[in-house]
Protein backbone atom coordinates (compact mmCIF):
# COMPACT_ATOMS: atom_id res chain seq x y z
CA UNK A 1 0.00 0.00 0.00
CA UNK A 2 2.73 2.23 1.00
CA UNK A 3 4.50 1.47 -2.52
CA UNK A 4 1.09 2.54 -4.28
CA UNK A 5 0.56 5.89 -2.18
CA UNK A 6 4.22 7.10 -3.13
CA UNK A 7 3.84 5.90 -6.73
CA UNK A 8 0.68 7.53 -7.10
CA UNK A 9 1.88 11.29 -5.22
CA UNK A 10 5.21 10.70 -7.94
CA UNK A 11 3.11 10.55 -10.51
CA UNK A 12 0.77 13.30 -9.72
CA UNK A 13 3.49 15.90 -8.87
CA UNK A 14 5.45 14.91 -12.18
CA UNK A 15 1.99 15.76 -14.09
CA UNK A 16 1.36 18.88 -12.28
CA UNK A 17 4.99 20.23 -12.95
CA UNK A 18 4.57 19.34 -16.05
CA UNK A 19 1.38 21.60 -16.58
CA UNK A 20 3.16 24.56 -14.68
CA UNK A 21 6.24 24.39 -17.10
CA UNK A 22 3.95 24.26 -20.20
CA UNK A 23 2.01 27.13 -19.05
CA UNK A 24 5.17 28.94 -18.73
CA UNK A 25 5.63 28.39 -22.40
CA UNK A 26 2.25 28.89 -23.34
CA UNK A 27 2.23 32.58 -21.61
CA UNK A 28 5.72 33.35 -23.15
CA UNK A 29 4.04 32.71 -26.40
CA UNK A 30 1.27 34.45 -26.65
CA UNK A 31 3.50 37.47 -25.52
CA UNK A 32 6.00 37.21 -28.33
CA UNK A 33 8.67 34.90 -27.37
CA UNK A 34 8.42 31.30 -29.94
CA UNK A 35 11.51 29.98 -28.21
CA UNK A 36 9.45 27.12 -26.25
CA UNK A 37 7.47 26.43 -29.33
CA UNK A 38 10.26 26.03 -31.40
CA UNK A 39 12.21 23.57 -28.83
CA UNK A 40 8.80 21.40 -28.46
CA UNK A 41 8.16 21.90 -24.92
CA UNK A 42 4.72 23.55 -25.99
CA UNK A 43 3.10 19.53 -25.12
CA UNK A 44 1.83 17.67 -22.46
CA UNK A 45 3.78 14.33 -23.57
CA UNK A 46 6.73 13.90 -20.26
CA UNK A 47 8.79 12.78 -22.05
CA UNK A 48 10.65 16.21 -22.98
CA UNK A 49 9.61 17.53 -19.78
CA UNK A 50 11.12 15.43 -17.31
CA UNK A 51 13.99 15.77 -14.80
CA UNK A 52 15.50 12.55 -13.65
CA UNK A 53 16.01 14.69 -10.24
CA UNK A 54 13.41 16.74 -10.34
CA UNK A 55 10.78 14.77 -11.28
CA UNK A 56 11.19 11.40 -9.83
CA UNK A 57 14.22 11.08 -7.63
CA UNK A 58 13.30 14.71 -5.39
CA UNK A 59 9.14 13.41 -4.94
CA UNK A 60 10.53 10.06 -4.14
CA UNK A 61 12.68 11.28 -1.29
CA UNK A 62 10.07 13.34 0.06
CA UNK A 63 7.63 10.51 0.35
CA UNK A 64 9.87 7.91 1.44
CA UNK A 65 10.81 9.99 4.33
CA UNK A 66 7.66 10.91 5.33
CA UNK A 67 8.74 14.68 5.19
CA UNK A 68 6.03 16.96 6.09
CA UNK A 69 6.99 18.95 2.69
CA UNK A 70 7.19 17.76 -1.05
CA UNK A 71 7.82 18.75 -4.31
CA UNK A 72 8.96 18.82 -7.49
CA UNK A 73 10.27 20.26 -10.85
CA UNK A 74 10.29 19.85 -14.40
CA UNK A 75 12.91 20.64 -17.01
CA UNK A 76 12.52 24.49 -16.87
CA UNK A 77 10.93 25.88 -20.11
CA UNK A 78 12.90 28.09 -21.83
CA UNK A 79 12.06 31.67 -23.01
CA UNK A 80 13.39 34.59 -23.92
CA UNK A 81 12.38 37.92 -22.09
CA UNK A 82 13.65 40.11 -24.98
CA UNK A 83 11.42 38.64 -26.67
CA UNK A 84 8.01 39.32 -25.04
CA UNK A 85 5.87 41.96 -25.68
CA UNK A 86 7.34 45.26 -23.87
CA UNK A 87 5.53 46.05 -20.55
CA UNK A 88 6.46 46.34 -17.10
CA UNK A 89 4.40 43.04 -15.89
CA UNK A 90 5.73 40.61 -19.32
CA UNK A 91 8.06 39.02 -16.93
CA UNK A 92 5.97 38.14 -14.31
CA UNK A 93 2.59 37.10 -16.34
CA UNK A 94 4.80 34.23 -17.77
CA UNK A 95 6.34 33.37 -14.18
CA UNK A 96 2.93 33.85 -12.88
CA UNK A 97 1.15 31.69 -15.91
CA UNK A 98 2.89 28.55 -13.69
CA UNK A 99 1.12 28.81 -9.79
CA UNK A 100 -1.49 30.22 -11.68
CA UNK A 101 -2.55 27.14 -13.58
CA UNK A 102 -1.38 24.54 -10.55
CA UNK A 103 -4.10 26.86 -8.43
CA UNK A 104 -6.37 26.44 -11.08
CA UNK A 105 -5.84 22.62 -10.91
CA UNK A 106 -6.78 22.30 -7.12
CA UNK A 107 -9.96 24.62 -7.41
CA UNK A 108 -11.27 22.16 -10.65
CA UNK A 109 -10.64 19.15 -8.63
CA UNK A 110 -12.10 20.37 -5.10
CA UNK A 111 -15.09 21.10 -6.92
CA UNK A 112 -15.18 17.64 -8.24
CA UNK A 113 -15.04 16.59 -5.12
CA UNK A 114 -17.89 19.15 -3.96
CA UNK A 115 -19.79 18.28 -6.05
CA UNK A 116 -19.41 14.01 -6.06
CA UNK A 117 -18.79 13.52 -9.52
CA UNK A 118 -16.15 10.87 -8.74
CA UNK A 119 -17.26 9.24 -5.89
CA UNK A 120 -14.65 7.02 -4.49
CA UNK A 121 -11.79 8.56 -5.42
CA UNK A 122 -11.63 11.21 -3.01
CA UNK A 123 -8.42 10.46 -1.27
CA UNK A 124 -6.36 10.33 -4.95
CA UNK A 125 -8.46 13.72 -5.79
CA UNK A 126 -7.66 15.34 -2.50
CA UNK A 127 -4.49 14.30 -3.10
CA UNK A 128 -4.24 16.14 -6.34
CA UNK A 129 -5.56 19.24 -5.00
CA UNK A 130 -2.89 19.18 -2.19
CA UNK A 131 -0.18 18.39 -4.53
CA UNK A 132 -1.43 21.67 -6.52
CA UNK A 133 -1.60 23.78 -3.80
CA UNK A 134 1.99 23.22 -2.52
CA UNK A 135 3.22 23.64 -5.99
CA UNK A 136 1.73 26.93 -6.26
CA UNK A 137 2.43 28.50 -3.10
CA UNK A 138 6.21 26.77 -3.06
CA UNK A 139 6.94 28.23 -6.36
CA UNK A 140 5.16 32.04 -5.10
CA UNK A 141 7.79 32.46 -2.61
CA UNK A 142 10.13 35.23 -3.64
CA UNK A 143 13.50 34.01 -3.45
CA UNK A 144 15.19 33.23 -6.98
CA UNK A 145 15.19 30.80 -9.18
CA UNK A 146 11.46 30.76 -7.60
CA UNK A 147 8.89 32.15 -9.72
CA UNK A 148 7.56 34.80 -7.13
CA UNK A 149 10.88 36.20 -7.43
CA UNK A 150 10.27 37.85 -11.17
CA UNK A 151 5.98 38.34 -9.65
CA UNK A 152 7.88 40.34 -7.04
CA UNK A 153 10.23 42.58 -8.68
CA UNK A 154 6.76 43.39 -11.41
CA UNK A 155 5.19 45.56 -8.24
CA UNK A 156 8.24 46.82 -7.00
CA UNK A 157 8.54 50.78 -6.73
CA UNK A 158 11.09 51.51 -9.67
CA UNK A 159 13.66 53.34 -7.79
CA UNK A 160 14.02 49.41 -6.31
CA UNK A 161 13.35 47.13 -9.33
CA UNK A 162 17.35 47.26 -10.40
CA UNK A 163 18.88 46.88 -7.36
CA UNK A 164 16.31 43.91 -6.88
CA UNK A 165 17.16 42.55 -10.56
CA UNK A 166 20.78 42.53 -9.88
CA UNK A 167 20.30 40.49 -7.21
CA UNK A 168 18.07 37.80 -8.72
CA UNK A 169 20.34 37.71 -11.48
CA UNK A 170 23.15 37.19 -9.22
CA UNK A 171 21.23 34.37 -6.99
CA UNK A 172 19.89 32.87 -10.44
CA UNK A 173 23.50 31.88 -11.42
CA UNK A 174 23.51 29.73 -8.65
CA UNK A 175 20.14 28.67 -7.74
CA UNK A 176 21.11 25.73 -5.96
CA UNK A 177 21.77 28.53 -3.37
CA UNK A 178 18.03 30.00 -3.00
CA UNK A 179 16.27 26.62 -3.46
CA UNK A 180 18.22 25.20 0.02
CA UNK A 181 17.07 29.13 1.53
CA UNK A 182 13.40 28.11 0.71
CA UNK A 183 13.64 24.22 1.55
CA UNK A 184 15.24 25.13 4.78
CA UNK A 185 12.66 28.09 5.90
CA UNK A 186 9.77 25.91 4.82
CA UNK A 187 11.31 22.96 7.12
CA UNK A 188 11.69 25.83 9.98
CA UNK A 189 8.50 26.45 9.60
CA UNK A 190 7.00 23.16 8.83
CA UNK A 191 3.95 23.42 10.70
CA UNK A 192 2.69 26.52 9.86
CA UNK A 193 3.24 25.48 6.10
CA UNK A 194 1.53 22.77 6.43
CA UNK A 195 -1.49 24.07 8.13
CA UNK A 196 -1.76 26.48 5.86
CA UNK A 197 -1.37 24.08 2.26
CA UNK A 198 -3.75 21.27 4.24
CA UNK A 199 -6.23 24.25 5.61
CA UNK A 200 -6.83 25.60 2.12
CA UNK A 201 -7.13 22.16 0.89
CA UNK A 202 -9.67 21.95 2.79
CA UNK A 203 -11.64 24.82 2.22
CA UNK A 204 -11.50 24.11 -1.52
CA UNK A 205 -12.77 20.78 -0.77
CA UNK A 206 -14.78 20.53 1.77
CA UNK A 207 -12.79 18.02 3.46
Amino acid sequence: MQIVSTALLVIVVIFSAIVHEVMHGVAADYLGDKTARYAGRLTLNPIPHIDLFGSILLPLFFALSGSPIFFGYAKPVPYNPYNLRPGRFSEAIVAGAGPLSNLIIAIVFGLVIRTGLLAGGESLLFLIVVVNIMLCFFNLIPIPPLDGSKVLEAFLPRSAQYAYDSWRARMEMNPFIGMVVVVLLIYAFGGIWGNFVYGLSSVLTGM
